[in-house]
């Protein structure tokens, strides 16, 4: 089968290579290190599977899933990330993804995954823990009877944000964490907060609690 792999760490991206082609399978036909790129080359390629890193510069994971799945509807995808927020896999599946697998445990879970997904099955790690995935039903119950949950309206990465900064980091840390700039950082919070109807960062950790996104016995508010 043909793979392509979408990330945007180069190291990273050799050792699911290197992996990969133990297998004699699977051949990697393309990489790309940006959404951009990534988009243009699926397009090109066709690949059976594509590996699908969440976190990128530009258009994330989660959105090029959602703006292929219907460009190329025999590719499956693999979402391929370093978060195990239920909110994460809730999203990702429903833009179209067929598999969830944690970047920690690559090198124990992908050839897992990739059978998994090639089968026709959904996959999902099995290194997420049972309350992770108790919490992914929980969102998905919670998403089907209220719709309108304004959470729901924000972007992926108005998303990401929200999560790094309802858990404590500074603008500074989400930017560098991000790889954009902290006045990037600083409109998607004006634009999150306005969109939530959230006037201060205690709200905005107390609505993430409440979401589950966070745990908010860990903070003295």
């Amino acid at each position: 089968m043909k793979l392509m792999i979408v990330d945007d760490h180069p190291l990273f991206r050799e050792g699911l290579k290197t992996m990969i082609s133990r297998d004699s399978r699977f051949t990697v036909v393309a990489e790309a290190g940006n959404g951009k790129e990534g988009m243009a080359l699926a397009k090109k390629h066709e690949p059976d599977i594509m590996l699908v890193d969440i976190s990128m510069p530009g258009k994330n994971g989660i959105q090029i899933v959602r703006d292929l799945k219907d460009v190329l509807p025999d590719t499956r995808f693999i979402i391929i990330s370093m978060h195990s927020e239920a909110d994460y896999i809730v999203e990702s599946f429903r833009a179209g993804a067929t598999g969830y697998l944690i970047k920690e445990s690559a090198a124990s879970n992908l050839i897992r995954g990739l059978d998994t997904v090639a089968r026709g099955e959904l996959f999902l790690d099995s290194a997420l823990s049972q309350e992770v995935i108790f919490r992914l039903l929980q969102a998905k119950d919670s998403k089907s009877e209220d719709s309108g949950e304004p959470y729901s309206s924000l972007t992926a990465r108005e998303q990401e944000v929200m999560r790094m900064l309802a858990e404590g980091l500074t603008t500074k840390e989400v930017a560098a964490k991000l790889f954009i700039s902290p006045k990037t950082v600083e409109n998607h919070r004006t634009n999150l907060m306005k969109k939530l109807g959230l006037q201060s960062t205690v709200e905005l950790i107390r609505y993430s609690a409440r979401l589950g996104l966070i745990d908010l016995d860990t903070w003295a508010i």
